[in-house]
């Protein structure tokens, strides 16, 4: 191990849930920092891109596939 004398100065008892617990509390502030200082990320949350989607699908196929084919055979 890299650091191992680091446990006889703090007990593996006490430093790692001290380190745990630091990481998810840095883990909820960058989440709550992200949810309040975006636009984007709760409208993800929600689902709110489903009607963009629906309308590429319907508009896809038209440009794709035109009406006017010729046959040529």
């Amino acid at each position: 191990m890299n650091q191992g004398r680091m446990w006889t100065v703090v007990r593996p008892t006490v430093g790692i849930p001290i380190f745990l617990g630091a990481v998810a509390v840095v883990s909820l502030i960058v989440h709550y920092s992200i949810l309040t200082h975006t636009t984007w990320f709760p409208a993800f949350l929600e689902g709110g891109h489903k009607k963009v989607s629906m309308e590429i699908q319907t508009t896809v196929p038209a440009a794709v596939a035109p009406q006017n084919v010729v046959i040529l055979g």
